[in-house]
């Protein structure tokens, strides 16, 4: 069956718009064009728009979409396999919401106790699973399971005045950092002061501390451009600043 720009907007619940844009950025291209100018699309594009939309519901963002859809090696059925993992991945955390939130409701109502770390399992599961979809395959390869593991049991684990404790560290990381990035000098009291507390941060949620993890580690915000981008957010520069002030105060460079 064939449809026009409209038909598969309506089909599929997206708008016109939408899919014209998909068209610009080569994501989505129509089957064909008719004689009278308009879009034409078949099975083909419908099974391909399905899979951009399932996609766009995991949060990947369109540039990678586009990689992944247009890689000449995709196997639809595969990435379909995929898909159904991870919305059960996903399924799994808002049944763990959910029950969170029922407990809760409970509890205010005087009809069961709840512990403080009950209270807050849920959103420590979703703390963990995103980080899993946005940097597990890296910290994994770098690290092995096994520490990756420790690490989330760690922050299962965690109390909440223990979440209260590295949740002011990461503040006063940034603060330090940042008006130590202004001096221009990783090697100042001020950037080792902010190297510090990033390794006391660490802490809490890496099941050992070693300086060369804590190097390789300052080497990733540089070589990742998602980390990159996360330091950078407010003075262009400053994880490769971090990075310098941790190889000095772990003494340890990483090429």
């Amino acid at each position: 069956m064939e449809y026009t720009v409209q038909k598969l907007g309506q089909l599929a619940g997206v708008s016109t718009r939408t899919l014209r844009y998909y068209d610009e950025i080569g994501i989505l291209k129509p089957a064909r064009i008719n004689s009278s100018g308009y879009r034409i699309y078949g099975e083909a594009e419908v099974d391909r728009l399905q899979q951009i939309l399932f996609y766009r519901e995991l949060g990947v963002g369109l540039e990678q979409i586009k990689e992944i859809v247009n890689d000449p090696s995709f196997d639809g059925a595969a990435a379909l396999k995929d898909h159904r993992q991870q919305l059960l991945d996903k399924r799994k955390q808002l049944d763990l919401l959910i029950a969170n939130v029922e407990k809760t409701i409970a509890l205010s109502e005087g009809r069961i106790t709840m512990t403080d770390k009950e209270k807050f399992e849920g959103f420590k599961q979703n703390m963990i699973d995103e980080n899993e979809k946005k940097y597990g395959k890296e910290i994994r390869e770098k690290y092995g399971d096994d520490t990756v593991n420790q690490s989330n049991e760690k922050l299962k684990n965690m109390t909440q005045e223990q979440h209260d404790e590295v949740t002011r560290l990461a503040e006063k990381v940034n603060v330090t950092l940042a008006e130590a990035f202004k001096t221009g000098d990783p090697a100042s009291e001020l950037a080792q002061k902010a190297a510090d507390l990033h390794k006391r941060w660490l802490t809490f949620y890496w099941p050992q501390y070693s300086k060369e993890a804590h190097a390789g580690l300052a080497q990733m915000y540089v070589d990742d451009e998602r980390f990159t981008a996360y330091y950078d957010k407010e003075q262009p520069g400053t994880a490769a600043f971090l990075r310098d002030a941790i190889h000095i105060y772990t003494g340890v460079k990483k090429s």
